[in-house]
């Protein structure tokens, strides 16, 4: 699916984009970043969307100030008791 997003040129200016192409990439990181950091998108998806590879999303998000893991301690200890039951 595609959509259309007019950024206009003080828009490009502010991003500090040289082309079209450059301000649509940075938009897109931006609004998968912020996806991802609401829960709304798996690091992969937010890659996926950023269009760039899962690891140099997860490098970007320090940009961002936004951390690779998200959640809660208690939402970890959840998945490591989940991991031990398993035998992992």
């Amino acid at each position: 699916m595609t959509f259309t997003v007019d950024l206009p040129d003080p828009t490009l200016k502010a991003l500090r984009a040289d082309t079209p192409a450059e301000g649509a990439a940075k938009v897109r990181l931006a609004a998968a970043v912020k996806l991802f950091e609401m829960g709304q998108l798996s690091s992969g998806a937010a890659a996926e969307l950023a269009g760039v590879h899962r690891i140099a999303f997860l490098e970007q998000l320090k940009d961002f100030g936004v951390a690779a893991i998200q959640g809660t301690a208690e939402d970890l200890q959840h998945d490591l008791e989940a991991l031990r039951s398993f035998g992992v």
